[in-house]
C-alpha cells in the first residue's frame, strides 16, 4: 500500500500549482507579509486540493487554471482557519513555526486570517460562477456554526448528534466545497457518488484527528471540548476509544464504498488508499 507522499506525489505537478498562488494575492510589504508567505508555503499536507484532484483524475478529467484557483481558494479559507484556531487555542506553534498570534498578536491574527479569507473570494469572483460562489458563502457560514456550537457547548458533553453536525460544519463541509465546485468546473451536473466520499473522508478525517487527540496531548478535554470519546462513554475518565475507531472505521468504509463502481485506474486506487491510511487497526 502506497503512503501518503507517494500518493501526494501523484497530483504533486497540480498540487505545486495551487501552491504557488496562495501568495499572489497578497497586496502587502514588510514583515507581515513575509511572515503570511512563510505560513502559506510551509509544507503541509494539502488535504483537500489532494482529494479533489485524484478525484478529478479518476474520472479522467484534466485541470484547467479555473481549477487551480478554486482549490488555491479552498487552502486559503483553510490557512484562514487555521489562524482563527490558533488564536482561540492561543497555540504558539504551527507548521514547526511560530503562530502569527504568537509573533504579533491575537488582534493583529484575526485580521490576517479575515484578509486570507478576503484572497480566497477574490480567486472564487474570478470564476464567475454563482453556483461555486454560494457553495462557498455556505460553507463559510457553517464552519462558523461549528466553531460557535463548540464555544458554547464548552465543558458540556454534546448528544452524538451535534458532534457529528459540528464535525461535518467545521471540517467536512470544505472537503464537499473543494469537490462540488471542481466537479461544476469541469461542466458535470451529476456527480453524487464524488460528494459522498468529500464529506464521508472529511468526517473520518476529523474523527481521527479527535482520536489522536485524546491519545496523546489530551488538549481538547482540558479545554472542555468533548469529542466523540467522550460521548460515546458519558465520562470523561473513561474514554470510549474502541467505540471512536468504529465510528471513524465506518466512515471510512463508507467513502470506500462511494467509489465502488468508478473505473479502475491508479487514481481511484490512490483515493482508497488514501482512505486505509486513516482507519484505525
Amino acid at each position: 500500500m502506497k503512503d501518503y507522499s507517494q500518493i501526494y506525489g501523484l497530483v504533486k505537478a497540480d498540487i505545486d500549482v495551487v501552491i504557488s498562488g496562495l501568495s499572489e494575492k497578497l497586496s502587502l510589504t514588510g514583515i507581515l507579509r513575509s511572515k503570511l508567505e512563510a505560513f502559506l508555503e510551509a509544507p503541509a499536507k494539502r488535504i483537500r486540493p489532494l482529494v479533489a484532484i485524484l478525484l478529478l483524475r479518476a474520472k479522467n478529467y484534466e485541470l484547467d487554471k479555473n481549477h487551480y484557483k478554486l482549490l488555491t481558494a479552498i487552502e486559503l479559507v483553510h490557512s484562514a482557519s487555521l489562524i482563527h484556531d490558533d488564536v482561540i487555542d492561543d497555540a504558539e506553534i504551527r507548521r514547526n513555526e511560530r503562530t502569527i498570534n504568537k509573533l504579533f498578536d491575537s488582534k493583529l491574527a484575526v485580521i490576517a486570517g479575515d484578509y486570507l479569507l478576503s484572497c480566497a473570494m477574490d480567486y472564487v469572483k474570478e470564476l464567475d460562477n454563482n453556483l461555486i460562489l454560494d457553495s462557498f458563502t455556505k460553507t463559510l457560514s457553517q464552519m462558523c456554526k461549528g466553531e460557535f456550537f463548540q464555544y458554547f457547548s464548552k465543558n458540556k458533553i454534546p448528544t452524538m448528534e451535534e458532534y457529528l453536525l459540528k464535525t461535518e460544519n467545521k471540517t467536512a463541509k470544505l472537503f464537499i466545497t473543494a469537490v462540488e465546485s471542481s466537479f461544476i468546473l469541469s461542466g458535470l451536473k451529476k456527480f453524487d457518488s464524488a460528494i459522498d466520499f468529500a464529506k464521508n473522508f472529511g468526517m473520518a478525517f476529523q474523527i481521527k484527528d479527535d482520536l489522536k487527540n485524546v491519545l496523546t496531548t489530551n488538549s481538547d478535554i482540558e479545554s472542555g471540548i468533548y469529542n466523540a470519546p467522550v460521548i460515546l462513554s458519558g465520562s470523561i475518565e473513561n474514554l470510549a476509544i474502541e467505540k471512536t475507531a468504529d465510528l471513524l472505521n465506518n466512515y471510512v468504509k463508507l467513502a470506500q464504498l462511494s467509489l465502488r463502481n468508478w473505473q479502475d485506474n491508479v487514481f481511484k486506487r490512490a483515493l482508497l488508499e488514501l482512505t486505509e491510511l486513516y482507519k484505525n487497526e
